[in-house]
């Protein structure tokens, strides 16, 4: 739209600039200073604008789907007013993304503000056109019709304003809320088109005229009696207006269809005012809108209903598929279909399922195959997020493209194409999806089985089938029974016995995972085809075969019983160890009155006392576990017991004393493993908790029968926070479990199986998937404070909450995390897009579709070959820091000199005599002679 010279493009250029900086102008005069302050502070800002416009050309330049910086690049140009550059921009970002109503809206004006000549009002039109194909929008169309009213002059221009408003009225003339306006629009204009037929006041009109106004007339009572039969918002205010304006009596045809229509519109009132509170995106409102159309099954309704809600969800994929799937089954029109498939791969281009669903649909309606192969490569750069998707997409193309070829025919054009394609599709998901990924996204070879079964079943080429199966083995698979097994399955529907007993061989020399079953295969072939020298070659090489496979199979059985003895014999040594330092500490104990004397042959002062107590804690915390005791608590139950209280209420010395009485008396077995299928472990209990045994009994029993609670005290009495509790049958222990994490006393209760590890070394307890959940969200960023109930009301606005877990540390404290589980997958992926960087409570929150990474376990030590430990340096101090009697008491002036050199008098260093390294353990001793040398090179 040039046209009109750089005068004219100068002068739009200047209007848009005083449309962008309308809200800055002010009344009133102005003193110089100020003037001058605006115009100083203007050219400032104009600067900055220019740099940021700049910025974000680059950065789109870098990134040219950043959808965010398009319209931050747009709305700059337009306050600008920077015309070509603001045409160029919006020019790409409608070749890339649909555009919203209010991004087209804004476009439009100011085109239609800079349109003067019957060339650049056809380039309005065009720009018309593609705007209502992007969202089905009354807006828009309402614009669309008015400014067509101002091309009336022109040839044709009634009947083109016409079929404008009728296309309006198809497109959204059933909207219940915005529907009306455009019927008004339309009799207005029929009106405006009577008032110039009528003959003028005092005349008769012709008998030509008379006909014209009939015509007239009945157009406007045609509109009248369309509208009234449409449920619509305030019907009663266009039916008042049709009985004012009509001067015959309404038809009782026309008042039937509206009594009916008013009662569908109080059918769908409640929809509609879900709609009117709801919050934006208002899925869920639009999902039961969508269900009540598709109950009442007006087909138009019902895809209005679907465009309603796409206008405002239009990056939920699932919707899209939904409605695409309605149109295929239901209305099957080709023009409709076909645009709201391409509409679905522009919005959701990462979504295979659309592009497939796109494939289908052309073929469905025999688009040309150019045009069908041209948008498969628009999908392989849709950047799908999984290898899998690639797979999913080369199978739907190369299925059409093997339903276009007659395999009647020995060769054809069709059928080269088709096996191009399947070389294509081996060697694309090779080269790319394998380097994207690390993954080829098709493990099984699921492509080359297809293309092997096309070549053996409808092409007779066997040879070309085989050729593929040992590809298909190469990668990986010959190990599998069931990759073997199907590959015989052809050789024996289209090959020969031959090649059938060679296939069953491989497979029995190659089998691992079930080499029983391939084995037993091929002597049901050799029984029923082979001769008595098949039959002894293939019992000779089973026998071999399974003869190494039980080899293998009891050396493993051997290497796990040696690992599992060894873990016994390191047990029983650690808890011997931990014996031996009882009884160490016990007999090194001063006794009362006595102070301890310093022993000049300890080393460094205060590292024999850090030694020998490692674990303590400050004074006063009874209720702390030293390592000891919990590797003990680990040995007799299979599992830690957790974090432990850091302070605990100390009791009174009768309370614990008769604690102490009372675990002397307890018996000495904790648990008896054999009751391991009707009792649950209970740890990360509070230390302080009085009576363990009463108030766990009453929790419990809401399981089930409680046969014996028995909780855990150390040898001064005090509660250890864990214990058994022991039911009557296994349905009610299993039953318990759910009571997991349940809050006693302010801090999470676990709930575990019992177990025992050392027989159950591979065992792992964990509640939660680690896996992909597309229907939950991870949240992070949350305030400490915030609570469940709050979170759920920003969650709900999005969806069905069906669940919501506030993370805690084993303490119970908030980690300002949260998962929440909604309904479907689409309600999650409309609240991420909604909820994330949404501020609550002063913090910004970031949401994410739920994807913890891989849990690593650490391995047993002969499998991950550590290193022997004492190659690893021994910290001298303890998880505290150093403590006071180990700080370095050597003046600075002798600690200057770090490297391992000397210097001579003379000024000239000398190499240190050659002396092993020191160990972090043995730092070099000093003679008064080096520390005279250090004192005298100071």
């Amino acid at each position: 739209m040039a046209a009109g010279g750089g005068a004219e493009v100068a002068a739009a250029e200047e209007e848009l600039r005083e449309a962008g900086d309308s809200e800055d102008e002010g009344g009133g005069d102005a003193d110089d200073a100020e003037d001058t302050s605006d115009e100083s502070s203007g050219e400032d800002e104009e600067k900055e604008n220019e740099a940021e416009i700049q910025r974000l050309e680059e950065q789109l330049s870098i990134n040219v789907f950043d959808y965010n910086c398009h319209l931050d690049l747009i709305k700059l140009l337009r306050q600008e007013g920077e015309l070509v550059k603001l045409r160029r921009a919006r020019q790409k970002m409608s070749e890339l993304f649909p555009l919203t109503e209010e991004i087209w809206l804004d476009w439009l004006k100011d085109e239609i503000r800079m349109a003067s000549d019957n060339s650049e009002r056809e380039k309005v039109y065009d720009l018309f056109e593609r705007a209502v194909k992007d969202y089905i929008c009354p807006e828009i169309w309402l614009e669309y019709a008015q400014y067509s009213i101002g091309g009336i002059g022109q040839e044709g221009g009634i009947e083109k304003v016409r079929s404008i408003f009728e296309r309006a009225l198809t497109a959204v003339g059933l909207h219940v809320i915005k529907g009306a306006a455009i019927w008004e629009a339309f009799r207005e204009f029929e009106n405006a088109i009577l008032e110039t037929v009528q003959p003028t006041a005092g005349s008769v009109p012709s008998p030509e005229q008379q006909q014209t106004i009939c015509t007239q007339l009945e157009k406007i009572h045609a509109l009248f009696r369309r509208q009234l039969g449409i449920p619509l918002l305030d019907m009663e205010a266009a039916y008042a207006e049709y009985e004012e304006w009509s001067e015959e009596p309404i038809p009782e045809e026309v008042i039937k269809n509206y009594k009916k229509a008013l009662q569908q519109m109080q059918k769908c009132k409640p929809y509609e005012d879900a709609l009117l509170v709801a919050e934006a995106p208002k899925l869920a409102e639009h999902q039961a809108y969508i269900d009540f159309e598709v109950k009442a099954g007006d087909p138009a309704r019902i895809q209005l209903t679907y465009e309603r809600a796409l206008a405002e969800n239009c990056l939920v994929p699932d919707l899209w598929a939904r409605y695409t799937q309605y149109l295929d089954r239901q209305l099957k029109v080709k023009e409709l279909v076909l645009s709201a498939h391409e509409r679905a791969v522009r919005n959701c281009p990462w979504t295979v399922k659309l592009w497939n669903q796109y494939l289908l649909a052309m073929e469905r309606h025999e688009v040309e195959h150019q045009l069908i192969s041209e948008n498969f490569e628009k999908a392989l750069n849709a950047g799908f997020i999984q290898a899998t998707d690639y797979v999913e997409i080369w199978q739907a193309y190369l299925d059409y493209l093997r339903r276009r070829v007659d395999f009647t025919q020995d060769s054809s054009k069709e059928l080269e194409e088709l096996r191009s394609a399947f070389a294509h599709a081996v060697e694309y998901l090779k080269q790319e999806v394998e380097e994207r990924f690390s993954e080829s996204g098709d493990p099984s070879c699921t492509i080359m089985q297809t293309w092997a079964r096309i070549e053996a079943r409808l092409c007779n080429n066997m040879q070309k089938a085989r050729e593929l199966w040992d590809s298909i083995m190469t990668k990986g698979n010959a190990k599998y029974a069931n990759m073997w097994l199907e590959y015989y399955n052809l050789e024996r529907a289209h090959g020969d016995a031959q090649h059938c007993r060679k296939a069953l061989h491989r497979a029995v020399q190659c089998t691992t995972d079930y080499p029983e079953h391939v084995c037993e295969v091929l002597l049901t072939l050799e029984r029923i085809e082979g001769t008595l020298e098949d039959w002894d070659a293939a019992v000779q090489k089973i026998e071999n075969r399974l003869a190494r496979v039980n080899e293998q199979r009891a050396k493993a059985a051997e290497k796990e019983a040696a690992i599992a003895k060894q873990e016994e014999e390191r047990t029983e040594q650690r808890k011997q160890s931990r014996a031996e330092k009882r009884a160490a500490k016990k007999s090194k104990k001063p006794k009362a009155g006595e102070k301890r004397k310093a022993d000049d042959d300890d080393g460094e002062w205060g590292q024999e006392e850090e030694a020998e107590q490692p674990s303590k804690k400050q004074k006063g915390s009874g209720n702390m576990l030293d390592e000891d005791e919990e590797e003990d608590m680990e040995m007799e139950t299979g599992l830690f017991g957790r974090d432990m209280p850091t302070k605990a209420d100390s009791k009174p010395k009768e309370a614990a004393a008769a604690a102490a009485s009372k675990w002397k008396e307890a018996p000495k077995i904790l648990h008896n493993s054999e009751k391991d299928n009707v009792t649950v472990f209970i740890s990360n209990l509070s230390y302080s908790m009085t009576e363990p045994e009463v108030k766990l009994r009453e929790l419990f029993e809401s399981c089930g029968e409680v046969v014996e609670i028995r909780p855990i005290f150390s040898n001064k009495g005090t509660f250890r926070g864990y214990c058994y509790v022991e039911f009557k049958d296994e349905k009610t222990a299993l039953q318990a479990l759910s009571l997991d994490r349940r809050i006693v006393e302010g801090r999470p209760m676990f709930v575990s199986p019992c177990v025992d590890k050392n027989k159950n070394p591979d065992f792992k307890v964990f509640k939660y998937s680690t896996a992909l959940e597309k229907h939950k969200l991870f949240i992070s960023g949350l305030p400490f404070s915030c609570t469940k109930e709050e979170l759920e009301e920003a969650c709900k606005a999005h969806g069905n909450v069906k669940e919501i877990r506030l993370v805690t540390n084993r303490a119970g404290k908030p980690k300002g995390l949260a998962y929440v589980e909604f309904e479907n997958e689409t309600q999650a992926s409309q609240a991420v897009l909604k909820m994330d960087g949404l501020t609550i409570k002063d913090h910004v929150i970031k949401v994410a579709i739920s994807n913890p990474p891989a849990r690593r376990f650490p391995e047993r030590p002969e499998a991950a070959g550590r290193a022997p430990q004492a190659l690893v340096p021994r910290q001298i101090y303890g998880a505290r820091g150093k403590g006071r009697t180990q700080l370095s008491l050597v003046p600075r002036a002798l600690q200057r000199q770090s490297n391992p050199t000397a210097k001579a008098a003379n000024g000239v260093a000398q190499n240190p005599p050659e002396t092993p390294p020191l160990s972090a353990e043995e730092p070099k001793k000093m003679s008064n002679a080096d520390f005279a040398r250090m004192l005298l090179n100071k």
